[in-house]
């Protein structure tokens, strides 16, 4: 029945789909999945790197998370090319409002804006849905942290705790049941990389398998983005117990 009504973005099916958008999110079902979790002194992002071949050159640089500005940033999940689209736009976006508010954007006006572009590609001709979904992680001076997600029909939502990519239903089940409201950010990080551990389709959790990214605020109350090197992550996996620690070589 789908087949005359999922050939383009524009055309509902008589059961009110638009089957195009549906198949973005499909896509993105088989990404490496990403975590983000909201406490009471940050926001917590983690994502899987999938590593397809062993031959591949390691990147230096983070694949799944990306600064949008000092008060913004997010992880991915889906098709990276265009995710890059996206993340250059809601960049440029935040430096406008910046200069010509002179502050901040606010959060989920930046999250809102960019979410406006992925709905014109879904109600347009000729255009194809971005097959990205992101997890934002913010702080604002109007709601403190908060924490977005949004999926390729450029619908948005604020989380408490969410995931996006492969075997997201599961990840969603188990930080159902696991969140708690008064959260610490070390407890995020712990919840976070249990709920990969997990998940994973991989058997192991490594650094290399990993990335992990924090928003929180410094003492003078400057916000800060930092990524978590994989030294640190290799500690924080041994310390909450994911993985076994590596063996003494004599």
């Amino acid at each position: 029945m789908s087949r005359r009504y999922d050939s383009r973005t524009t055309i509902f099916s008589p059961e009110g789909r638009l089957y195009q958008v549906e198949y973005a999110m499909e896509a993105i079902g088989n990404a490496g999945s990403a975590i983000g979790i909201l406490s009471k002194d940050g926001v917590v992002l983690v994502g899987e790197k999938k590593v397809t071949s062993k031959l591949l050159q390691t990147s230096t640089s983070t694949e799944k998370m990306y600064k949008i500005d000092d008060h913004v940033a997010c992880a991915v999940a889906g098709i990276m090319s265009d995710a890059n689209i996206l993340i250059n736009t809601a960049r440029v976006q935040a430096q406008r409002y910046t200069y010509a508010y002179q502050e901040p954007m606010p959060v989920e006006q930046l999250v809102q804006s960019l979410c406006d572009t992925k709905q014109g590609y879904t109600q347009f001709g000729g255009l194809r849905p971005f097959g990205v979904s992101f997890l934002f992680a913010g702080w604002d001076k109007n709601y403190g942290f908060q924490l977005y997600m949004s999926d390729p029909s450029g619908n948005y939502g604020g989380w408490k705790a969410a995931a996006i990519g492969a075997n997201n239903q599961a990840a969603q089940s188990i930080l159902k049941q696991d969140y708690k409201e008064d959260i610490t950010r070390e407890e995020a990080v712990q919840l976070a990389l249990k709920v990969l551990s997990k998940t994973m389709d991989s058997t192991s959790l490594t650094s290399e398998k990993l990335e992990l990214a924090e928003v929180f605020l410094t003492p003078p109350g400057k916000v800060k983005y930092q990524v978590c090197s994989p030294d640190a992550l290799s500690k924080l996996l041994v310390k909450f117990g994911v993985t076994q620690p590596p063996a003494e070589t004599s």
